[in-house]
């Protein structure tokens, strides 16, 4: 399948301590260079209580690509929830997000990258 940064899929999440992980939506931000066939994914919740203001992105029911994200109910992608896996793992597409959110998130993550690079 020919996937593509802002699309969302399927798969079931890696757990931070490496276990087993929960069957859940999940943002493709960019396919990592170099010859394998992995991507850079956040993951995707409907569990506000989760939510790290002014960083994770709310998607809400009345936003213009709640209907194309193919999301069931209200979510949150949660941006410092990364990980980087195999293409082959993705469940198809259920939809994607808007070109703009996605500027958005890549901002976002260049910034705090940036800001750490520089403190480091």
């Amino acid at each position: 399948m020919n996937y593509k940064a802002g699309d969302i899929s399927l798969i079931r999440f890696p757990r931070t301590d490496l276990g087993v992980g929960k069957y859940r939506p999940v943002l493709l931000i960019a396919k990592m260079p170099g010859p394998f066939s992995d991507w850079l994914i956040c993951a995707i919740t409907s569990q506000f209580k989760h939510e790290i203001k002014n960083w994770d992105e709310k998607i809400g029911i009345k936003d213009e690509d709640f209907i194309i994200s193919g999301l069931k109910v209200p979510s949150l992608v949660r941006i410092g929830k990364l990980a980087t896996v195999e293409e082959d793992i993705f469940e198809g597409v259920l939809g994607k997000i808007s070109s703009q959110r996605l500027k958005k998130i890549l901002k976002k993550l260049g910034k705090y990258f940036e800001k750490n690079a520089s403190e480091g």
